[in-house]
């Protein structure tokens, strides 16, 4: 009789990375599906937005094609974020971490949702400040430290728990 091996894995300890992750994929889909739905919708607020500061752009043409591409940035992140933390939560829940330092580097990987959010900040600023003071708004330089910051030290925990001898 063939012996029955059964794998589960604990995500009680990950919880909160993982729902951040879910947050980041959600913003990703719902991205998407709104640009396939109402791709003016997004158009018109850049047009009308450059249209009303006319003293801000230079290029206006080009800068509605640099601005569009910043929200396309914004999905395109929180996909390939989303997919990459996603995996590396997972990971983290699988690895013989304490159960206190797993829920520390599952938060810290989710928390790269901001990373995508600072693109998307920079598609609502631009248009009334302009595309260069978008880029130095404090709350796009905070997510922006914020979301690659905590998937660096996230990385960093996980893979120093992985590599690293422990000291039991």
């Amino acid at each position: 009789m063939a012996d029955k091996t059964t794998f589960s894995i604990d995500l009680s300890p990950v919880k909160i990375g993982l729902a951040l992750v879910f947050l980041t994929l959600l913003m990703n889909i719902g991205l998407g599906a709104l640009f396939g739905m109402n791709e003016d919708l997004f158009q018109n607020y850049i047009h009308s937005g450059i249209a009303a500061h006319p003293a801000l752009f230079t290029n206006p043409d080009k800068d509605q094609d640099v601005i569009w591409r910043w929200v396309q940035r914004a999905h395109f992140h929180a996909g390939g974020i989303g997919a990459f933390t996603l995996g590396l939560v997972i990971l983290t829940a699988i690895s013989k971490l304490s159960e206190r330092r797993k829920q520390i580097t599952a938060a810290l990987l989710g928390l790269s949702i901001f990373y995508p959010l600072a693109w998307f900040a920079m598609f609502l600023y631009a248009p009334s400040v302009g595309r260069s003071a978008a880029h130095h708004m404090p709350v796009v330089e905070l997510f922006t430290d914020i979301g690659v910051g905590t998937l660096c030290l996230g990385l960093l925990s996980l893979i120093t728990g992985i590599f690293l001898p422990s000291r039991d």
